[in-house]
């Protein structure tokens, strides 16, 4: 049989000499774009790598979404191969939710936070279902029905009302509350008694404000609790990456996929927003 032809390497490839366990030498040929290419994969595992050492609150799938949205194509599972690894505490967020949510839906609940004295105070958020977006944080130390209805006031002054609203059945939405909903024309949809899977979109919100934030922080007072919530909500709306949303922020982020790649830290480093510059 005759010898198997062989084309010459171009001008531009590269050689590498190889040596086999056996002993036996060998030489690899690359060209330029290939190089290109090993060296453009060694820079995304890098940055994957950075990404998860300044954002240990984060997992794969957020960081696969900050990828996204620069512009890099790679795969939630090489995300996961390439983070760094830790020990991580048990996951507290929860299992069961509201699955199906559409337009003209809307959810809102209290919740506790403790202070450095020890003080308790209430924090109220009001969720769009459509696009997740955290419409409204309101902080109070005596939450009462005429405050609630004051903050629906305000959520909704400049926005059109949803259709329905999803809430517990605590008894401090009383009738100013109530009033107000019909005032409005929104249609009161409390859960049923001990359900709060049922409240399940604005339950998994407040685990995500303390898991990403005020688990992680010391509040001092009412203001300073307001001021961590406004900045959160901005991070939450205009940054944050959701599975819901097909990896996109409730207010829609573009993908920009040239320039340098710039880490922006929000709440004082405790995440970055990943930018082009």
């Amino acid at each position: 049989m005759p010898p198997r032809a062989h084309s010459a390497p171009g001008p531009d490839h590269q050689a590498f000499l190889a040596v086999r366990p056996s002993g036996e030498s060998f030489t690899i040929r690359r060209s330029p774009a290939g190089i290109d290419r090993l060296t453009g994969r060694l820079r995304e595992r890098r940055l994957i790598h950075e990404m998860s050492v300044a954002n240990p609150l984060w997992g794969a799938p957020r960081i696969h979404g900050e990828l996204l949205k620069l512009g890099i194509d790679v795969g939630q599972t090489t995300v996961d191969k390439y983070m760094a690894r830790r020990r991580r505490p048990p996951s507290q967020g929860w299992w069961t939710f509201l699955r199906n949510h559409a337009d003209g839906i809307a959810s809102m609940d209290l919740f506790i936070v403790p202070t450095i004295s020890f003080r308790l105070l209430y924090g109220l958020l009001i969720l769009q279902h459509n696009r997740r977006e955290l419409l409204w944080t309101g902080v109070t130390a005596h939450p009462t029905a005429e405050w609630i209805a004051c903050q629906l006031t305000e959520a909704y002054g400049w926005r059109q009302a949803p259709r329905y609203l999803i809430r517990d059945r605590d008894r401090v939405y009383g009738h100013a509350v109530l009033s107000r909903l019909r005032a409005m024309g929104i249609r009161d949809r409390p859960i049923a008694p001990r359900s709060p899977w049922q409240n399940g979109c604005a339950e998994r919100l407040i685990g995500s404000i303390r898991r990403d934030c005020l688990d992680h922080v010391v509040v001092f007072g009412e203001r300073h609790l307001r001021h961590l919530l406004m900045a959160y909500q901005n991070y939450y709306n205009e940054a944050r990456t959701h599975l819901s949303l097909e990896k996109d922020a409730p207010i829609p982020r573009a993908v920009h996929a040239i320039g340098q790649t710039l880490a922006v830290p929000v709440l004082g480093g405790l995440h970055h927003q990943y930018v082009r510059k």
